[in-house]
Order: C-alpha cells, then sequence, then structure tokens
C-alpha cells in the first residue's frame, strides 16, 4: 500500500523504513495512523509535549491569574502551587499527605515558570529524536515516560524519609519534563557504552555533569527527580537493548504510557477540581 511521505508528500510503501526523497524514517507510520500501527513517530511526539505541556502551563495561569508571580527570572509567570496541584504536580505531599499516587505520571507534563518551561523544551526537541533515531520512537516514549515517573517517585520518597533537606532532601511539590530529559540523557549514555562510541560517551557525560551541577548551584532545583530520572531512564534502556530492533509491542507499550500520562492528568482535575478555590 502506497501512502503519502508526511515530510515531502511523496508516494512511500506503507512499510517503508525510510523515504527514498527526503529520507524520513517510517514514512508510512505518522501522526493518528502510528499509534493504530504501533509505531510513534519522534517528530509526531515531540509535537505532542511542546503542545500538550505548553497548553497546560497556560492553563494553570489562568485557573488562578491573581496569584501568577513575576519576581525574578527564574518564577516569572510562575503558576500558584493550588493551580500546578489542580492539574497533576506531584511530591510528598500530593503523594503521600493527599494520596494522589498518579502525580508521578501526570507532573512531567507541567511547569512551574516561563524560563521552565522554555529550557526543558529545547532539551526535549533536541535529545528526543536523537534516542527515537537509536531506539526508536516507541522506546524513545517508553524511556521519557518512565524515567519521569520514577524521578517523581523518588523524589516524593525522599521528601517523606530525609525531610527537605536542602538540595537532597526530596519534594514535597514538584513538576517538570527535566526528569524525563535526564532519562533520555541515561538512554544516550546506554547506548554509548554498547556501541556508540568514545566520542558520544564524553558528550552525554559532559551534558549530565552540567545538568547536575546547575541543579546543586541553583536553589529550588528537584536534584532527586533529575538523578532518579536518569537512573530510571538508563535501566530502562538497558532492559529494551538498543542492539536489539524495535517489536511492535513497543508501539502498544508507549501508546499505554501516554494514555496513563494524560489519565493520570485528567483524574488530578477531576478529583481536586470541586475543592479548588
Amino acid at each position: 500500500m502506497a501512502v503519502l511521505c508526511p515530510s515531502c508528500r511523496q508516494l512511500v510503501g506503507a512499510d517503508d523504513e525510510t523515504c527514498f526523497n527526503c529520507g524520513k524514517r517510517r514514512p508510512g507510520r505518522h501522526g493518528v495512523g502510528a499509534f493504530f500501527t504501533g509505531a510513534i513517530d519522534a517528530d509526531t511526539f515531540v509535537a505532542l509535549v511542546l503542545w500538550v505541556c505548553g497548553a497546560l502551563y497556560l492553563c494553570t495561569l489562568a485557573v488562578d491569574p491573581n496569584g501568577v508571580r513575576f519576581d525574578g527570572p527564574f518564577s516569572f509567570l510562575a503558576p500558584t502551587g493550588q493551580a500546578v496541584a489542580l492539574f497533576g504536580a506531584s511530591g510528598a505531599q500530593p503523594v503521600f499527605g493527599l494520596h494522589r499516587w498518579w502525580t508521578p505520571l501526570s507532573a512531567s507534563w507541567l511547569h512551574g515558570s516561563v524560563l521552565h518551561i522554555v529550557f526543558n523544551m529545547l532539551w526535549v526537541r533536541d535529545l528526543a529524536p536523537a534516542v527515537a533515531e537509536i531506539y526508536g520512537a516507541s522506546r524513545m516514549v517508553i524511556v521519557y515516560v518512565v524515567a519521569g515517573a520514577v524521578g517523581f517517585l523518588a523524589s516524593s520518597t525522599a521528601f517523606l524519609v530525609l525531610g527537605g533537606i536542602p538540595y537532597v532532601g526530596g519534594s514535597q511539590l514538584t513538576l517538570g519534563a527535566s526528569a524525563s530529559v535526564f532519562g533520555l540523557l541515561g538512554a544516550l549514555l546506554v547506548y554509548s557504552r554498547r556501541g556508540g562510541g568514545s566520542l558520544m560517551q564524553q558528550q552525554v557525560r559532559s551534558w549530565l555533569l552540567g545538568g547536575l551541577l546547575f541543579g546543586f548551584v541553583m536553589p529550588g532545583i528537584d536534584n532527586w527527580a533529575h538523578i532518579a530520572g536518569f537512573a530510571g531512564g538508563y535501566a530502562c534502556a538497558q532492559l529494551l537493548d538498543p542492539m536489539r530492533p524495535e517489536r511492535p509491542v513497543h508501539g502498544t507499550w508507549a501508546v499505554i504510557g501516554l494514555l496513563a500520562s494524560f489519565g493520570a492528568v485528567l483524574l488530578s482535575v477531576v478529583t481536586l477540581l470541586p475543592y479548588f478555590r
């Protein structure tokens, strides 16, 4: 069966690995059709992350406009704690205090300021296609979702155990895509150690070190989410094995992960909206 390549609009086979005209990977598995064929296109996923995170960020500003902060570059246009909690922010208070156990899945889609969302989206735009090129887009999505959930669950637990010690005590309320971003770095490190070469390994390690140093220099950074997100992405990538080809079941699990994440956001709103002031 022939379909139109979504990039160059030339006819290609639905099962072709690349477009003969523009080189796009899996041109017959794109957009909505990707969900039915068991594969998710990396470009579609990046666009999905940008649009969903952007829309949810605007929603958190809109539901409590009088509380929006403007004090300083790192908190410019920062939504209130109540607003981000409404849409599924994670942390010790939501997870253990309010028993909102699903929030480690929803927190990756929320952000706390303009700079927060801009920096994270730039990282997603750069890293997600690179991971998808190596592992396949579906496995990239699995790593992204798992790393975010592991990172925020670890941060919530650390706060419960350590009581919020500065820099290493976890978070009472936490959110952002950076836990998933660190998971993508973990996946790249796995591949670089398996066959990606020393230059790639050095580059990934420099990104990782820079991100961790930034977290221990700047206040308010959830280092537990970053470190545990990296560990979750690394372990997940080891299990998925970049040296083996992607399988249809990976597409199924990727879709399940996305649906669970969006379901967590919806569940957060539905359960907290009646009490929102």
